[in-house]
């Protein structure tokens, strides 16, 4: 049977054309939300003490070096240091980390340790305890893992046995506290604490938004960056929405209070990530999410291979998340399609592989003047074009503004916009298919639930310093509370 070519062609130049405009449809709609931000503009703070915060560092087989850069920033914060702890919480057998996590301690006084202990330790019991009283963990009481004690080895269970321990401990003094956490290689600004108790005043989860230090460490990097650019620092923003829209939150560098944290189930352990279901958990039961627009600085990753093993997990974290989850949390069948909002965006990626091809075929009989498409396609196909331009032209300038949080010289600065050329993009996006396939494979397969760690090098050591130097000596010729960076 023959095959007619063209009009194989003309199905799929329409159908990718009407997928494009779904998409930038979608981008609209989140562009047009209001975005909620923390006020850190100059005050007179009221009186009395300012809340405690305890910030948790899940760690696991980490450099020395990387945890000490987190360190030097967290010891250069802006707030009391009778209010705050830092708690780092190794798995009890990384016996390295724990070695020198002990070595640090004498230098940051601030510093705990925590180690946590396979799920047969009696100190688990909290746990337990907590969630078969609790309906809000649901997954403890249906499902096929319902009252499953043997919870994955990853960041998640470290989390959630450090919550729940402190919490315990902490109960006798009567007071609520701030719950934060970083990963190893995240460093925290000077008012990150003071974001927190700020943002609290009004808002019930806060999200710091994240910045990559390393962005011309290599071309890799660069792209991994990009990603970091377009949603932490431009489009994540926009899931505040005066608590309209659904939210994930991004996995670091955000405030809850611990006794909403635990009333509401702690976080799912079942899932590869945790951040887009405890978000919607959370959004779900009416907390409204704030921004801190101070970013944390972080690491991305300068190979294409951890960057993909980073991106994968991601992705199955999404699918599940999007899946049995929201019914569990009782999301009705509207508020599901815009939980899946959040998704599209990255799903969309999906068209390149068709729509530029058969894009560029369209584009070229049109030139030599023997295109068979209909006229409303044409128009269709430049409506689509035009909202590209237009989405990327502020994606660059964005782009452009957030590099001078990390990049001192317009040279260093003009060398990354280079690298992230809408040429060089384009093949990063096609890159993305490969994390998209395997995550949703590992989704389909219930993969992905012990930690597959992205390995952290002390990328940012030489920007971190130098910016706490900065600080340092700002802070010598100005008042305290304008010399604070944010």
């Amino acid at each position: 049977m023959d095959i007619d070519v063209t009009g194989v062609l003309i199905v799929l130049f329409i159908a990718t054309q009407l997928l494009y405009l779904a998409a930038y449809g979608v981008e609209a709609y989140i562009f047009s939300l209001p975005v909620n931000m923390v006020d850190m503009g100059a005050r007179t703070e009221p009186p009395g003490r300012k809340p405690f915060i305890v910030l948790f560092y899940p760690v696991l087989r980490e450099l020395e070096a990387t945890m000490r850069t987190t360190f030097e920033a967290i010891a250069r914060v802006d707030y009391p240091r009778d209010r705050f702890e830092v708690v780092a919480i190794p798995n009890a057998d990384d016996a390295d980390t724990i070695a020198s996590l002990r070595r640090m301690q004498r230098d940051y006084p601030f510093l705990t340790i925590r180690a946590v202990p396979p799920t047969d330790d009696i100190s688990w019991q909290a746990v337990w305890d907590q969630w078969a009283h609790n309906p809000k963990a649901y997954w403890w009481h249906q499902g096929s893992r319902a009252g499953t004690r043997d919870l994955p080895a990853k960041k998640t269970r470290q989390l959630i046995w450090a919550m729940y321990t402190v919490f315990e401990d902490r109960r006798a003094t009567g007071e609520d506290w701030l719950l934060n956490y970083i990963d190893a290689d995240s460093a925290p600004v000077a008012d990150h604490f003071l974001a927190g108790a700020r943002g609290m005043e009004r808002y019930d989860v806060l999200q710091s938004t994240n910045v990559a230090g390393n962005l011309n460490a290599s071309i890799a990097a660069s792209w991994h960056a990009f990603d970091h650019m377009a949603w932490d620092g431009r489009k994540y923003p926009h899931l505040s929405a005066d608590g309209r829209q659904p939210y994930w939150v991004l996995g670091k560098g955000l405030f809850f209070r611990s006794s909403d944290l635990v009333a509401l189930g702690g976080f799912n352990p079942w899932i590869t990530i945790e951040d887009p279901e405890v978000g919607m958990r959370f959004w779900k039961n009416g907390k409204r999410l704030g921004i801190i627009e101070a970013p944390l600085i972080e690491e991305v990753p300068e190979c294409f291979g951890h960057g993909i093993t980073q991106r994968k997990r991601w992705v199955a974290g999404f699918f599940q998340s999007l899946g049995a989850p929201l019914d569990a949390m009782g999301f009705t069948r509207a508020e599901k399609f815009r939980a899946w909002l959040n998704f599209l965006p990255c799903l969309s990626l999906w068209i390149n592989p068709i729509g530029l091809p058969v894009g560029i075929w369209a584009g070229v009989t049109w030139w030599q003047g023997t295109g068979v498409l209909p006229e409303w396609t044409i128009y269709l196909s430049l409506f689509n074009i035009a909202c590209y331009a237009i989405g990327m032209t502020a994606l660059y300038r964005s782009t452009w503004t957030r590099t001078a949080l990390v990049l001192d010289r317009t040279r260093d600065r003009v060398a990354y916009m280079a690298r992230i050329n809408p040429l060089f993009i384009w093949a990063f996006w096609l890159v993305w298919l490969v994390p998209l396939w395997i995550g949703w494979r590992m989704y389909r397969r219930d993969h992905g639930l012990t930690w597959e760690r992205t390995e952290k090098i002390d990328a940012n050591n030489r920007l971190v310093r130098a910016k706490i130097a900065e600080d340092a000596l700002i802070a010598t010729v100005l008042p305290p509370r304008v010399a604070t960076r944010t």
